[in-house]
């Protein structure tokens, strides 16, 4: 994938759900791909994941709920939960319902965000990026039905 990437992927959908919590809507999610996404290579290969978010929620509640959830996936170094979590601050706006947020996991490059289709803050490393999009698609998920969804299991 080029470095000088601008829009987001137009990938097919390959998985989609809901996430709720206590009953509530929180976002509709899709993964796009070029090729079928498989549950235990997932990583090795180029994704997209786009939120639609169905309320209101502050950017930096998003980046912190985010860091506790790539935290399941094993011990993060202090000095890389810093500099993860004020890169999430940058990327994730306050959103409200309607919004999307998309983000492309290149398995060597990294990671890249879109709000509702324009570019958003830094590009990430590659550990962030598998991590990030982990929270969703490692078998840590604390979500494991959206994960099924997601990777059609």
């Amino acid at each position: 994938m080029s470095a000088g990437l601008r829009a987001e992927p137009t990938w097919p959908t390959r998985g989609q759900g809901r996430m709720r919590f206590l009953g509530l809507a929180i976002y509709e999610i899709s993964l796009n791909a070029p090729e079928p996404v498989q549950a235990e290579g997932w990583a090795a290969q180029p994704l997209l994941l786009q939120l639609r978010y169905q309320r209101s929620l502050k950017g930096a509640a998003i980046a912190e709920r985010s860091l506790e959830e790539m935290r399941r996936q094993g011990a993060v170094a202090d000095a890389d939960a810093q500099a993860w979590l004020a890169g999430m601050r940058e990327a994730f706006p306050d959103v409200k319902d309607g919004d999307r947020l998309s983000g492309l996991h290149d398995p060597v490059e990294g990671a890249r965000f879109w709000f509702n289709g324009a570019p958003r803050g830094p590009r990430f490393n590659a550990a962030f990026s598998r991590r990030f999009f982990g929270i969703w698609l490692a078998p840590q998920s604390s979500e494991p039905g959206l994960r099924r969804q997601l990777l059609g299991l």
